[in-house]
């Protein structure tokens, strides 16, 4: 047995030796299509030759040097290239190791905008359920994922309150148009203001796609303008959270720019870096901005590796390959024939209740019975079963259980990187097709 603390302690997983674009290889030698990029991660693959050398280059001159002392080259680049032309008003860049940290960084920095602004009385933050902010304490106090909530709730904050997703396949009743569910969810997020006080409230903090704990959930039209309005309403910032939706993966650099709003403060993370280095960040408004150069000039938070050097200078590579390599089209193009390949394949499907998704973002929801929605048996871990039968053909996907409430539904998401080609989605669907069937005949 390993001597590293796995994920489950019941069995090493494979080990992965080499990656070389869309595949990974094992310790037999296996070609393995990395479908999902890990976590949504590699949006580039494995193995690109130009983020390969700035790593590299970055090495021979600068390896580390820490932020109270100096800046560097590349976290400057990096800034300049995500906000110097301040994306929807966005103008500044913090950049830490993560999407956790980054949704740190993002609830201090607006706790401590409102003491700028002199209203110290804002101590809460409203979220949602069935999301998922990260693995730290005050993320996963912020999240709303039941299953990863539940060992550690007499540690979590209650500075935190949750409301319901945009979950139109389960959320929306019989009956109810789009603009009915949608101003109710906005009625339920007004509620949750008046029952805290609207001027005790932070912020909203929301997934712009809700990622793995319910599975490339998007919004309705009209969500997320109703959602600021209320926020708007009683001044609390719009907290979007892009670790796993942004930066491309949605077929737009932003996909809070396919939705019609602007946060005022933007998470970014899994996309920015690709995986070739840990990096994850905030993007930060300038109204939010201002207050702090008006007022105490100082982010009250910091850590030793934010703005690394190596992690900035892969990020910023990665960033340069999709725009060089015109990658926001590919992934709205692939994107389009990953939907319609699984709605060709999983359309008719009776254990396939839901296909959803956007850009290169795709889940699809398991059921038992296609009519009722109801779920299969949480103790026969349906998602577990496609990812094996998935691996054994020779595909990665990211299986998720829990979707419905942290125990019950099952899901798998596909999120290959941003220059897939069309033989490869088609290759992909297919093999996670057989995985599902063969899966489900092993019940």
């Amino acid at each position: 047995m390993s001597h590293l603390i796995h994920r489950s302690l019941h069995a090493d997983p494979p080990l992965a030796v080499r990656g070389e674009g869309i595949h990974l290889f094992d310790q037999d030698g296996r070609a393995i299509i990395d479908a999902s990029g890990g976590a949504a991660v590699a949006c580039l693959g494995h193995g690109h030759p130009k983020v390969i050398e700035a790593i590299k280059a970055q090495l021979d001159t600068l390896s580390y040097a820490h932020t109270a002392l100096f800046s560097c080259e590349s976290a400057e680049a990096l800034a300049d290239v995500l906000v110097g032309h301040e994306p929807g008003g966005l103008t500044h860049a913090y950049f830490c190791s993560s999407g956790s940290e980054g949704n740190e960084a993002a609830i201090k920095l607006a706790r401590q905008y409102f003491l700028e602004l002199g209203q110290p009385q804002r101590t809460r933050f409203i979220a949602r359920r069935q999301s998922y902010h990260g693995n730290t304490l005050g993320a996963l106090s912020a999240g709303g994922n039941a299953m990863r909530r539940a060992p550690y709730q007499p540690l979590l904050s209650p500075a935190f309150s949750h409301v319901s997703p945009c979950y139109a396949y389960r959320g929306q009743g019989e009956g109810e148009s789009d603009e009915q569910y949608v101003a109710r969810l906005a009625d339920e997020l007004e509620t949750e203001f008046q029952r805290l006080g609207p001027d005790t409230v932070i912020g909203f903090i929301a997934e712009t796609v809700v990622g793995a704990t319910l599975g490339c959930a998007t919004a309705l039209p009209g969500y997320f303008p109703a959602m600021k309005a209320v926020c708007d309403r009683h001044g609390a910032l719009l907290i979007l959270d892009e670790v796993m939706s942004g930066m491309g993966r949605c077929g737009a650099m932003h996909t809070w720019e396919q939705e019609g709003v602007v946060p005022d403060i933007q998470i970014v993370a899994k996309g920015l870096g690709g995986g070739y280095q840990p990096i994850g960040g905030i993007l930060v408004h300038g109204r939010v901005m201002h207050a702090f150069l008006q007022g105490s000039g100082a982010f009250m938070h910091g850590h030793t590796y934010q703005a690394h050097p190596v992690a900035c200078a892969a990020a910023l590579a990665v960033q340069r390959v999709i725009a060089e390599e015109h990658l926001l089209e590919n992934a709205k193009a692939m994107g389009a024939r990953l939907e319609q390949r699984l709605l060709e394949r999983f359309g008719n499907h009776r254990h396939i209740g839901d296909i959803r998704g956007r850009g290169l973002f795709w889940a699809v929801e398991f059921v038992a019975d296609r009519a009722s929605k109801a779920v299969f048996d949480p103790a026969l871990k349906l998602n577990e079963r496609v990812k094996m039968e998935g691996y054994a053909r020779g595909l990665a996907c990211y299986p998720m259980g829990g979707t419905i409430d942290g125990r019950q539904g099952d899901h798998a998401i596909l999120a290959p990187p941003y220059n897939v080609t069309a033989e490869q989605i088609d290759t992909i669907v297919e093999r996670f097709g057989a995985a599902v069937d063969a899966a489900l005949d092993s019940r």
